[in-house]
């Protein structure tokens, strides 16, 4: 089957869950004999060679041709300048979504040029090249041959669909995450939103990252509930990781890591920290990460007097976030809504038992780590006493954590997607 796929990001070039999934999706994809053809709006030449990878900034097209002016009648364009992100927050949205929508039937040759050249990077200019990718979308689907295409998540979907009506094939919408895990259950709308929902409505199948996810599309965005499948995601490597780096500090220490936003629910992690810290004062708490919530999340800490035991390291990657879980003894996800979730598949990995949320997709397959409701701070507080204080509690974990991530691999992900593409193959005329 030959595949092809539309991300916005691929590793090691990545801004968070999203490139890893793809990455392990797509190296899944190859261990089941499937031909790839995996599309990103800009390639930087040290990507895993595990598709034909194009660029979509290698791309020529003629704008004045009537393939293309149909699909750019029917984009969404963001003039202003903006700094949506997949992962966007309540604040940046409301901040960002002030938008204006144009329906065009001519292409102004002064604003376009034959070949585009993306940034690769959620900037500013996020929505142009959105657009734009879906327009460079039509000509990849003419230019090469294809059964099936592939689109994750709101930033490809537009190129799903230009491609699915330039070539016919069928179309599979990839969703890790909704704009209501992103903003909260009254705050999605604007043109993430729609974007989502055209995505979601023209594809032929849905691919959710847990039920959770998949009751929200079926809610929320009207999707038939037949065509809507779960895919958990997975890990790339199920060993145990036996690190040589040790902490610095005596008292034990407890981690969130992960975007500083409404989303993952840090304030919750900071009023659990008090109570903890109230019990037992040699316990440091490190939230590492970046996000809105940032700056309030520390004020926070200063009103609370937890200073000089509880520390922000800011946006880790590569060695630093796996040193991070090495030198933790609980890691803690507390997410408000989260379609997965593969930080506690990794903290698991370094042998760090997890505190997870009910409300997240990684509790569905992660049975041996303590779940609690996000907002029950005392609950968490409990949890997180406990693993610190009593070894034969947090030995159970982290032995049964390590046998459960055996079944959880990318290679198992993947054989069921194949059945997927094809019931959808076979289902072409």
């Amino acid at each position: 089957m030959k595949v092809l796929m539309f991300g916005w990001e691929f590793p090691p070039h990545i801004s968070g869950g999203l490139g890893t999934a793809c990455y392990g999706l797509v190296k899944g994809l190859v261990h089941h004999n499937q031909d790839i053809i995996f599309v990103v709006p800009k390639l930087w030449g040290d990507e895993e060679p595990l598709a034909d990878f194009v660029n979509a900034s290698d791309i020529e097209i003629d704008y004045r041709e009537k393939k293309f002016i149909d699909t750019w009648k029917n984009l969404t364009y963001l003039e202003i300048n903006s700094f949506l992100v997949p992962y966007l927050g309540p604040q940046e949205f409301e901040k960002y979504t002030d938008y204006t929508l144009h329906h065009r039937s001519d292409v102004d040759e002064t604003v376009f040029s034959n070949k585009y050249e993306f940034s690769g990077k959620y900037g500013k200019n996020l929505m142009e090249e959105v657009s734009r990718y879906a327009l460079v979308a039509t000509q990849i689907a003419k230019m090469k041959d294809h059964d099936i295409i592939h689109a994750h998540d709101w930033l490809a979907y537009p190129a799903g669909i230009a491609a699915k009506q330039i070539s016919g094939k069928p179309l599979v919408a990839h969703i890790h995450a909704t704009q209501f895990d992103r903003a909260g259950q009254g705050g999605a709308q604007g043109p993430v939103f729609e974007m989502e929902k055209a995505g979601l409505l023209a594809a032929d199948h849905v691919v959710a990252v847990s039920h959770l996810t998949r009751n929200i599309v079926i809610e929320k965005y009207g999707v038939d509930p037949d065509k809507v499948s779960v895919l958990h995601n997975a890990v790339l490597d199920a060993s145990i990781i036996h690190s040589t780096i040790r902490k610095n500090v005596p008292e034990k220490i407890v981690t969130f890591l992960g975007r500083i936003t409404f989303q993952k629910g840090p304030e919750y992690f900071v009023e659990a920290a008090k109570k903890v810290i109230d019990r037992d004062p040699n316990v440091r708490f490190v939230m590492a990460g970046s996000g809105d919530l940032l700056n309030r999340m520390v004020e926070r800490v200063a009103e609370l007097g937890m200073g000089t035991r509880f520390h922000f390291t800011g946006f880790l990657k590569g060695q630093d976030v796996d040193d991070m879980y090495a030198i933790s003894d609980v890691y803690v996800m507390p997410s408000v809504s989260e379609p997965f979730g593969i930080a506690p598949l990794e903290a698991v990995r370094h042998n760090t038992p997890v505190i997870i949320s009910k409300q997240s997709g990684v509790a569905e397959v992660l049975r041996n780590a303590i779940k609690i409701d996000f907002w029950d701070v005392d609950a968490m507080a409990d949890a997180i006493f406990g693993l610190l204080h009593y070894e034969s509690i947090a030995r159970m974990f982290k032995e049964l954590g390590s046998e459960e991530l055996k079944n959880l691999k990318w290679e198992h992900v993947a054989a069921k997607l194949v059945t997927v593409y094809e019931k959808l193959h076979k289902q072409q005329p």
